[in-house]
């Protein structure tokens, strides 16, 4: 099971480059934060698309939408630093791949090579 952050589930919804790489995540079995899942319905619906149909779109694929555990706040509280390029969505989508202990793919060319961090492009 991949994680996926915002970023790659947006590169695969807008038909990106790496978006048939996170199709064969979401097929294989893909889980993404709460916080994730977040931002990809605002950034939807701020391209007045249509959210209803990209969320049964993605559930259809048996996409996994994961809680934000006090443990997952606590991890992303320690990722913080003043120099960070990361978010908070970022973090959380970071903390969830420890605790469940498996790779996130990203879009987010700000993530660099991190452990557990798969660059689409």
């Amino acid at each position: 099971m991949t994680v996926l952050d915002a970023s790659a589930l947006l590169a695969f919804l807008l038909d990106e480059p790496g978006s048939d790489e996170v199709e064969r995540a979401l097929v294989a079995g893909a889980v993404c934060s709460a916080a994730n899942w977040s931002e990809v319905s605002q950034k939807i619906i701020a391209k007045q698309r249509n959210w209803s149909v990209v969320k049964t779109l993605l559930l259809s694929y048996g996409l996994e939408v994961a809680p934000v555990t006090l443990e997952d706040a606590e991890c992303a509280a320690r990722l913080w630093s003043e120099n960070s390029k990361l978010w908070l969505g970022d973090r959380l989508c970071l903390a969830l791949s420890e605790r469940i202990e498996r790779e996130v793919l990203t879009a987010d060319t700000a993530w660099g090579s991190i452990h557990r961090v798969r660059q689409l492009r």
